[in-house]
């Protein structure tokens, strides 16, 4: 059994103030659960709420799931336009939970705020997982241009198997339609004039000294597995591990396959 809380946390750095809003899946160990911090990527905070509560039901974990500031309706400051800076807001949400020895994962551009996180070196992270993470420019491998694209075309590149996850527009409600439209121009906001890369990035990753696995389903047609590759090259010591049978968002099409993975390599690397 797990329980999820919502809270939101007065954040100040450098740049300005924040209110950010966080979610708290805790299963039966509660708050002697190793804390996760995961990372959503554009879809929103739905595409891995379902995921955090499977892991603190099936492992010691409390997880903690922000909303990137702008996304499902929540405020985003002025000032808040990029990864960089969103890093910098996770790596002070840290300090403000005073949490120690955190898993840190995510998913698409919240892998490459998770790849951000992890150069600016806090000791209170232990590990870092990246899923499907984009963010960095690859010759040869592309990143899909995900906002040319309707949702059902979005869903073909993104899943192993899109009949298991049919969108249809028609059935949403004008509320979702503005929160979907809002998501998305947040997203693009973020992701900066390189359409989800930042050319500056791989010079920093090659500095980040935290144990990282990138974890990459190999059916992903938006950053393919070469891509990932390159990924997990970028980083000093940095593992990879193809996931067969999923696309972009192994936590959602395919939990059961990553969780065990994902688990294995953060008790691998409990401590700095």
């Amino acid at each position: 059994m797990t329980t999820t809380a919502t809270t939101t946390h007065a954040l100040t750095l450098d740049q300005g103030a924040l209110d950010l809003t966080v979610g708290l899946t805790a299963g039966l160990h509660g708050q002697q659960g190793r804390p996760f911090l995961l990372l959503h990527g554009g879809g929103g905070p739905q595409t891995v709420t379902p995921f955090a509560g499977l892991l603190a039901e099936q492992r010691p974990a409390q997880v903690f799931t922000p909303v990137h500031p702008g996304f499902d309706g929540t405020p985003r400051p002025d000032w808040l336009t990029g990864v960089t800076a969103l890093a910098q807001v996770y790596a002070q949400l840290l300090d403000a939970l005073d949490l120690r020895d955190v898993a840190v994962v995510g998913n698409s551009i919240g892998g490459w705020i998770a790849a951000e996180l992890a150069t600016l070196g806090s000791d209170r992270i232990s590990s870092v997982t990246l899923v499907n993470a984009v963010g960095i420019p690859v010759p040869g491998h592309p990143i899909a241009d995900t906002f040319s694209l309707t949702p059902v075309e979005l869903s073909r590149l993104s899943f192993h198997d899109p009949s298991k996850f049919r969108f249809d527009p028609s059935a949403l409600t004008e509320a979702q339609r503005a929160v979907m439209a809002a998501n998305r121009a947040t997203l693009q906001l973020y992701s900066g004039p390189h359409t989800m890369a930042d050319p500056t990035l791989p010079d920093r990753l090659a500095k980040i000294t935290h144990p990282t696995l990138v974890a990459w389903g190999a059916s992903d047609r938006i950053v393919d597995a070469d891509y990932g590759r390159a990924y997990a090259q970028a980083v000093p010591g940095a593992e990879f591990r193809l996931l067969e049978g999923t696309g972009h968002m192994p936590q959602t099409e395919t939990p059961e396959q990553l969780l065990p993975v994902l688990w294995d390599f953060t008790e691998t690397h409990p401590t700095n």
